[in-house]
């Protein structure tokens, strides 16, 4: 589910004009890092890959969906956290993004 995650999020990012750059997840979180197009806002950004993706999510794995989500719960939490990465180099935050422990 994960990889089909990580490919929704591509999707989504492509058609905001932005560019996904490192995916990854653990079993609560997703690391995603974007060069973001600036004609967007971050709330956005962020509202449209959460709707969508909980939305396909939902759609193409009900039945692990099922397994930890029922009646009107939320799909993905109402916080995020955004960061920008200015000065830091690319390669060190992929790195970071890729050794993260999937799940």
């Amino acid at each position: 589910m994960l990889d089909r995650l990580k490919e929704m999020v591509e999707q989504v990012s492509d058609k905001m004009d932005c560019q996904l750059i490192e995916f990854n997840g653990e079993s609560d979180h997703v690391h995603i890092l974007l060069d973001f197009h600036p004609k967007n806002s971050i709330a956005a950004v962020v509202g449209s890959l959460k709707s969508s993706t909980a939305r396909m999510l939902k759609k193409e794995f009900p039945e692990e969906v099922k397994k930890y989500y029922w009646g009107k719960v939320s799909f993905w939490s109402n916080s995020y956290y955004v960061s920008s990465c200015g000065g830091a180099p690319i390669e060190v935050l992929k790195k970071y993004i890729q050794n993260q422990a999937r799940p």
